[in-house]
Parts: C-alpha cells; structure tokens; sequence
C-alpha cells in the first residue's frame, strides 16, 4: 500500500494513527462478517468509535 500521498496531506503520526485505526476496524468488522469474531452491541460502538476518530483526526488537517 502507497502512503505517501497521505502523509503528504498528513503529519505522519496522525498517518500513522490513521492507517492503524482503519486496519483494526476492517479486521475486526470483517472477522464479525465472517462469523469468526462475535458481534455485540458494544463491539460495533467501539468500532464506531475508532472509525469517528479516523474521521476526527482527518478533518483536523
């Protein structure tokens, strides 16, 4: 994956931040999609939560 033009745009701590949050919410969510990860209400809003906080951090730059 090129990241470059991301951390043109972005510092690269929030690149870094960035890059990590989504890879943790696509892993998990299609773990759950799968049906190898159980899906609970809290385990979608945390997952909500890492993805608002993508956007946030985005959206600061």
């Amino acid at each position: 994956m090129n990241v470059s033009p991301l951390t043109r745009e972005l510092p690269i701590g929030t690149s870094y931040a960035v890059l990590v949050g989504i890879g943790a919410a696509l892993t998990i969510a299609y773990a759950m999609v799968t049906g190898d990860e159980a899906v609970s209400a809290l385990k979608v809003l945390f997952l909500a939560m890492i993805v608002g906080g993508v956007i946030g951090l985005k959206a600061l730059h």
